[in-house]
């Protein structure tokens, strides 16, 4: 999958999973949006998709090449977009895009993608069928 610029693709791919508001607690030393929180919530609204996808319970098991675009301002609107790729006998790989809308000046851009594995699991954690 090859990543695109900021401007290559003005629009998300995707339904919108999750949206939230980035706030103070989850910066970096210089006011930024810590990346490892942006990763956490690509997880969770890639994992709501794929446990729409299994009809159940859902892990992670692979995270592929991310770039992250741009930083992100505290208070910022924080959308992301998933979108089914490939469904295997077990696992389900999805393209996770990130955008934010800055309050401040009204911006609307991507900040990051990249492609999230998982796997359809059972109630003992062992991998099952996704349910076609």
């Amino acid at each position: 999958m090859a990543m695109h610029g900021l401007d290559d693709d003005p629009t998300p791919n995707g339904e919108l999973t999750l949206q939230t508001l980035s706030m103070p607690a989850d910066t970096n030393p210089y006011g930024d949006i810590f990346g490892g929180w942006l990763m956490s919530q690509m997880d969770i609204g890639g994992a709501i998709l794929a446990q729409d996808i299994a009809r159940g319970r859902v892990t992670t098991v692979a995270v592929g090449s991310m770039v992250f675009l741009r930083p992100v301002p505290i208070g910022a609107t924080v959308s992301v977009y998933a979108e089914q790729v490939e469904v295997g006998r077990s696992s389900i790989r999805i393209m996770i895009e990130v955008w934010i809308k800055d309050h401040r000046n009204g911006e609307v851009a991507k900040v990051t993608e990249g492609e999230f594995v998982y796997v359809a699991i059972d109630d003992n954690g062992r991998t099952r069928p996704v349910q076609r």
